[in-house]
């Protein structure tokens, strides 16, 4: 049984996003978009690049097509950072803003239908679980590169 744990830890969030894209797809929201949109309103507007890029998990470069479309729609835009010209801030438009109450609603729904059954009890547990698994990830990570 532990053998497969990787295969279903690696499932779950395959999943889970699948859910979220066939609901957001009548908005034209691709999985990319749609992920960038959300960090970036979780994490509050006015975020680096290479921050945002951080956050999502793509390479700050992987980043910037998708930038580049949402501005675009007229959902973000990109300013340059003071300090550093080359460097650039994202910040969210008004437009975006139903955008991401929809988006806000489809990923709560969706939390809701796939944490059914289990008690607030079991959410926090499961979020301890996931957060130590994820601790030793990192730990192996940071070894093996030094």
């Amino acid at each position: 049984m532990q053998q497969n744990i990787g295969f279903q830890l690696a499932r779950v969030p395959r999943l889970w996003r699948a859910v979220i894209d066939r609901r957001l797809a009548p908005e034209g929201l691709t999985q990319t978009r749609w992920v960038t949109l959300y960090h970036l309103w979780r994490m509050g507007s006015d975020q680096a690049q290479c921050d945002l890029a951080r956050a999502i998990g793509v390479e700050a470069p992987s980043l910037v097509r998708t930038l580049d479309q949402l501005s675009v729609q007229g959902l973000i835009e990109r300013r340059p950072c003071g300090q550093d010209r080359r460097a650039k801030r994202i910040f969210l438009t008004d437009k975006a803003t139903p955008l991401l109450e929809r988006i806000d609603a489809v990923v709560s729904q969706a939390r809701k239908e796939m944490l059914a059954g289990l008690d607030d009890d079991e959410v926090e547990q499961l979020i301890d679980l996931l957060s130590r698994i994820e601790a030793n990830g990192l730990a192996i990570q940071e070894r093996e590169e030094a």
